[in-house]
């Protein structure tokens, strides 16, 4: 004898839309993503002491600021902290090589869950990661002399461009950890960071270097976001009449909108032919 199933369906969250369920399951992958923290605690403690120890190197041991009117910390911390949010890229490349070499992912598309969740959990857990950076940085920052100057608003803008820069190079790393295919393959691809990272004002003035390399630093993504950053905390700004340096506060949402708008459609569209 057959027996019938009389129990009510679960109601979709949100009221049942499809909007409710890509939110749930967002923040189930989420929430995976973090308990990987337990786990890998040697990681995370790398990542958050990797900008610190150059931060203190180049503070105290290279030191810098030719060109610069002004204390050198002031100018170096707000640079390091849009470096930061540049270098943060490779533990993003590293976990989503991870899910796809273990057959994670391949998991993940035969449960009942919606599709965008596994890319929005890792991008919430990076951006969560990133804002504990960012407080690491501010409070060694703090304790080695640096300071902000202009208020809250100005302090809360700057770190909304920090986050913004750090939103557009995740996509970035999720579509190169992609191409990359495995964790092998991060080092190679990662290379291609360290010329948006050290090719910038994160360190040194533009006006310090020869002219032609100047020119290139100043239209660096990651030297928009610094050149605005300092200008928010109200450290010192070096702009020599340049277009670019007199319009950072325009290229640090410019710039990381258009890489936001490239690299977000490639990334989901790849991630939707892996299962093809």
């Amino acid at each position: 004898m057959t027996t019938l199933d009389t129990t009510p369906p679960v109601p979709a969250p949100g009221g049942g839309n499809r909007l409710g369920w890509a939110l749930a399951d967002s923040w189930t992958m989420t929430r995976r993503e973090l308990a990987h923290w337990a786990r890998q605690p040697v990681q995370i403690v790398v990542g958050l002491a990797f900008p610190v120890m150059l931060l203190l190197m180049f503070g105290f041991l290279i030191g810098g600021g030719r060109g610069l009117a002004g204390d050198y910390v002031d100018y170096l911390v707000p640079g390091m902290l849009a470096l930061t949010m540049a270098f943060g890229i490779e533990s993003t490349m590293l976990a989503v090589t991870q899910d796809l070499n273990k057959g994670v992912i391949d998991r993940f598309r035969s449960m009942p869950m919606a599709a965008s969740a596994v890319l929005v959990g890792r991008s919430v857990a990076d951006m969560i990661q990133s804002a504990a950076g960012l407080v690491v940085m501010i409070g060694v920052g703090w304790a080695i002399g640096w300071r902000w100057h202009d208020g809250p608003v100005a302090f809360l803008g700057a770190v909304g461009l920090l986050l913004l820069f750090r939103f557009a190079m995740l996509w970035a790393g999720i579509q190169l950890a992609m191409v990359a295919g495995r964790p092998e393959m991060v080092q190679t691809v990662q290379i291609l960071v360290w010329p948006v990272g050290f090719l910038s004002n994160a360190f040194a003035t533009p006006q310090s270097m020869p002219g032609w390399l100047g020119a290139v630093v100043e239209w660096n993504p990651l030297s928009a976001t610094a050149t605005a950053v300092r200008d928010l905390f109200g450290n010192p700004v070096v702009t020599a009449g340049s277009w670019p340096a007199e319009h950072a506060g325009l290229l640090a949402v410019a710039w990381p909108v258009a890489l936001f708008l490239v690299f977000f459609p490639l990334a989901v569209r790849r991630f939707g032919r892996l299962s093809r």
